[in-house]
């Protein structure tokens, strides 16, 4: 079992044992591999993590629990919650900064994740969704105000409603709504961040 966060578009995994999704990662040369969880391990991964020739981290500790406590330790943890949603059999993707994204943003106080996500989607796109399932979490990594963050953003499956026009959120320089059907995925996945892929993936 593990968790997976990006910096940048490089993964650090979290892991209690390697298993065959880990195991080729073990014979990259520019991969980094540690198995304790002393803080004196993690900060020398992370600061490993930083550097632009780190392909890939391998951080293993029989507690996969204890693991990722001391490791959240080191960031401020922020929660999102966003949308994969459908019409039809065509899905919405958003242009942001230069890159393919899907909705997504922060946690409100006392809000739920599920609430979050739905208003996300509405407030970014316009667009009025509904929860079909849970996908699954990702996690990455920025420098924000000379902080460390770790964003934590749980995505779900969605399915349009009809209600608000659509009308992308300009002031979160969001400047395309796209509606793609799978056949047209590729434009997206050769232009969006790692973890964005994962949740395209799970669909």
């Amino acid at each position: 079992m593990y968790i997976k966060i990006y910096f940048g578009d490089n993964p650090l995994f979290l892991c209690d044992s390697i298993d065959a999704t880990l195991e080729p990662y073990l014979h990259h040369d520019d991969a980094v591999y540690i198995d304790e969880c002393s803080p004196h391990a993690i900060h020398a991964m992370l600061h490993e993590m930083e550097k632009p020739t780190t392909h890939a981290g391998i951080l293993q500790h029989s507690d996969l629990e204890a693991l990722r406590k001391a490791v959240w330790k080191k960031f401020k943890l922020i929660q999102a919650g966003g949308g994969a949603v459908w019409k039809n059999d065509n899905l919405l993707f958003i242009f942001r900064r230069g890159k393919w994204d899907l909705p997504k943003g922060k946690l409100d106080p006392g809000e739920t994740i599920e609430a979050c996500a739905i208003r996300e989607v509405a407030e970014e796109t316009g667009v009025k969704a509904r929860i079909r399932r849970p996908l699954l979490r990702t996690y990455h990594t920025y420098h924000e105000a000379g902080k460390h963050i770790l964003k934590e953003s749980v995505w779900f499956e969605m399915n349009a409603q009809t209600g608000k026009q659509e009308k992308p959120q300009t002031e979160e320089d969001i400047t395309e709504l796209k509606w793609l059907p799978r056949a047209d995925w590729s434009t997206v996945l050769a232009n969006t961040f790692p973890s964005i892929k994962e949740v395209i993936q799970a669909l």
